[in-house]
């Protein structure tokens, strides 16, 4: 009965066993038939190529800087007498802004005055004893001819004298002209240093700050440094719009005045500079912006969806779909969007292009199952 059982067991444990390993291989077959069936099998979405410009814009940030701006220092050493403008303050050009005063300037000047009154009388004495040689010299033997030049050279260093002396004076005058500092352009003061009674003179010689800053406000420069892939979109008179943080919701509009011609050699980049009309005085200089700027696609270039660019570690490819096989095409990309990129190739209009490439479409594959969708779907 012993003997019975152990063999009654040991059966049971086969067939257990053999029903184990026949569900096993039941699963394994079914694993190699799925990895059997070819990818190319899927449908794959392709859409018919067709040239089409991108249009899109690139935004860079960019700074507003006045027009015009100057640092203004006394001329000559002195001393500031009254301040007729302030910080804020709108000035015309030529108006007075500062009164100076030098009393040794006015010195000079009544020194001037006097030598100038002297050198008069010396060279009129002069004249006067020229002339009267010139005419008793008309009568023979009278007057020697090295007596008459004698006068007329002496009547000649006095009227030098004289010049001398009236040039001192324009020269005085003309400092003691700088003794009021004005404004040589229409702005606005943003900046006073200095108060009444303060002793300034020029930069370095009395004044290490100057007396005002003056700021053209009503025309601003739009300065923006453009990257080298982009410098051909820009040319004089273009448009582009920026927006201030100030302002969030508007927009401002300016046109390329100047561009640089050449490339920062740090930044590989190219100043470009657009005037902005400011009359309102909403903008500020020091501002900082986000400058948009057209950049107008190729009308013999391709736009595909992003989707359909292959991005691998040996470039980026289209795949084309030709006599039902995957073609993968070198291709250089341009300008993009948030959906489309411009792209460079070998392709031309009328190819079938896989809208999602992957690497599972392996190059010379072949496709059983196209399906030809809209580039834009």
């Amino acid at each position: 009965m012993k003997n019975i059982r152990h063999i009654t067991t040991i059966l049971m444990l086969a067939a257990t066993t053999g029903l184990l390993q026949s569900c096993g291989s039941s699963k394994a077959e079914e694993e190699e038939e799925k990895k059997k069936v070819p990818v190319e099998a899927a449908a794959v979405e392709t859409f018919v190529l067709e040239k089409k410009p991108l249009s899109s814009s690139l935004h860079i940030p960019g700074e507003l800087v006045a027009f015009q701006q100057v640092d203004l220092y006394a001329k000559v050493s002195s001393f500031v007498r009254k301040l007729h403008v302030d910080v804020g303050s709108e000035v015309s050009q030529g108006q007075l802004l500062a009164s100076m005063e030098a009393p040794e300037l006015t010195a000079q000047l009544s020194t001037s005055q006097s030598r100038l009154q002297s050198q008069e009388a010396i060279y009129e004495n002069s004249k006067a004893a020229y002339e009267r040689l010139l005419e008793t010299s008309k009568t023979p033997g009278t007057v020697s001819r090295n007596d008459l030049d004698a006068a007329l050279a002496k009547q000649k260093s006095d009227l030098a004298q004289l010049d001398a002396a009236r040039s001192a004076i324009r020269e005085i005058s003309d400092t003691r002209n700088y003794l009021e500092i004005r404004a040589p352009f229409s702005g606005v003061i943003t900046a006073r240093n200095v108060s009444a009674g303060a002793y300034v003179g020029p930069t370095g010689k009395g004044s290490e700050f100057p007396l005002f800053t003056l700021v053209e406000q009503r025309k601003l420069r739009l300065v923006v440094s453009v990257p080298e892939a982009y410098t051909s979109y820009l040319k004089n008179q273009s448009e582009v719009t920026f927006k201030v943080k100030s302002y969030p919701n508007q927009n401002f509009t300016a046109k390329v005045s100047r561009l640089a011609g050449a490339l920062d050699n740090r930044l590989r980049s190219q100043r470009t500079e657009m005037d902005v009309v400011n009359n309102d005085r909403k903008l500020l200089p020091g501002m900082i912006t986000e400058v948009s700027i057209p950049l107008a696609g190729n009308v013999n270039s391709f736009a595909v969806p992003r989707s359909s660019v292959l991005n691998s570690t040996q470039g980026s490819y289209l795949i084309k779909v030709a006599d039902k096989k995957a073609v993968w095409v070198p291709i250089k990309t341009g300008t993009s969007t948030d959906t489309q990129t411009e792209v460079f190739g070998d392709v031309k209009e009328g190819d079938a292009i896989v809208k999602v490439a992957n690497e599972e479409i392996r190059d010379n594959a072949a496709i059983a199952n196209q399906k030809m969708v809209n580039a834009g779907n």
